[in-house]
């Protein structure tokens, strides 16, 4: 796909003149972009950006996503079976048993992985719920992000987390 903008045409008249070792160097630039003569004395006008622009401007949003999802299609089959897409686009995290008993340390430590750029010390919370129970009752729901990992070593469901009446 190509796009195209407005088309500038400029003519420029230089002239060298060398003497004596020294060079003098004058420039008349003069430039005209449809008729309409521009002013250079220091003071711009922002104008509306054109369709071009913003076409372009979208184009390279959408192959940027593209991009970042391909990324992120590549790294969860790197490690397939262990990560699963999350709400938001920028983190994934450990797959969770489909049943677990309250109270019981789960098999894996639970981590959240950063597809971004997040810093150290961040500290992270997670929440879980299912259809009866929206906001289940963890405990050791906090954990700290080190090189884009936030790791729960010891992530406990507390109560019924759902499980019925």
């Amino acid at each position: 796909m190509h796009l195209t903008g407005t088309t500038t045409t400029s003519s420029n008249n230089t002239t060298n003149n060398s003497s004596s070792g020294s060079t003098n160097v004058s420039s008349n630039n003069a430039s005209s972009t449809g008729g309409n003569t521009s002013n250079t004395s220091g003071s711009t006008e922002s104008s509306p950006p054109s369709a071009a622009t913003l076409l372009n401007e979208a184009y390279t949003k959408m192959t940027s996503d593209i991009l970042a999802e391909r990324t992120l299609g590549d790294f969860l089959s790197e490690h397939p079976g262990e990560l699963i897409r999350t709400g938001s686009p920028l983190f994934v995290c450990t797959v969770l048993p489909p049943h677990w008993r309250s109270n019981k340390t789960l098999p894996v430590a639970f981590k959240v992985v950063a597809l971004g750029d997040i810093g150290d010390g961040t500290m992270v919370t997670v929440r879980a719920g299912n259809d009866e129970n929206y906001c289940a009752e963890l405990r050791n729901s906090t954990a700290v992000m080190k090189n884009q990992v936030a790791k729960f070593n010891d992530l406990r469901f507390v109560g019924r987390s759902g499980r019925g009446k």
